[in-house]
């Protein structure tokens, strides 16, 4: 094991400084018996903050689907291309960092009273592409498009 921190610990530690705080993160990597991934510890429990956090990520984590969800101090009653960017460059700069490719997003924003303020996606295409032929502005342009407000 290496002593790079979790993905869904380094993308909390990340957007915190956005008013971006991480209430749930699962990166969907069952094995071939479909069963779901296990925590840090191995034990398949949620940690004490009743998070999910991925050890490490391998091969086998490849283009696997995340589902993430946060809630957000802003007053926007809906979300926000904003928010959104903060979300997306940071969990593409811990991506690049561990030479690792984000399969589908499936995101959840709520108000820090635990209202659903909307909801995101992007499909793993989308990511893949982005190094080729994406440009920043299309892919940016089809995830904010995929915005669902409350």
């Amino acid at each position: 094991m290496s002593d790079e921190r979790p993905v869904a610990v380094a993308l909390e530690n990340r957007l915190m400084s956005h008013g971006i705080y991480v209430t749930a993160f699962e990166l969907e990597q069952g094995d071939r018996d479909g069963d779901e991934a296990e925590d840090e510890d191995g034990d398949g429990d949620a940690n004490v903050d009743g998070n999910r956090h991925e050890s490490e990520t391998t091969g086998d984590e490849q283009l696997a689907p995340i589902v993430l969800e946060y809630e957000t101090v802003s007053e926007a009653p809906g979300v926000t291309s904003n928010e959104v960017g903060a979300v997306l460059r940071t969990l593409l700069a811990v991506a690049e960092e561990r030479e690792w490719q984000p399969g589908r997003l499936e995101v959840t924003s709520l108000t820090t009273d635990g209202v659903r303020r909307g909801s995101w996606h992007v499909e793993a295409a989308w990511f893949e592409r982005l190094s080729d032929d994406l440009s920043q502005v299309e892919f940016s342009q089809r995830v904010l498009e995929t915005i669902s407000q409350a």
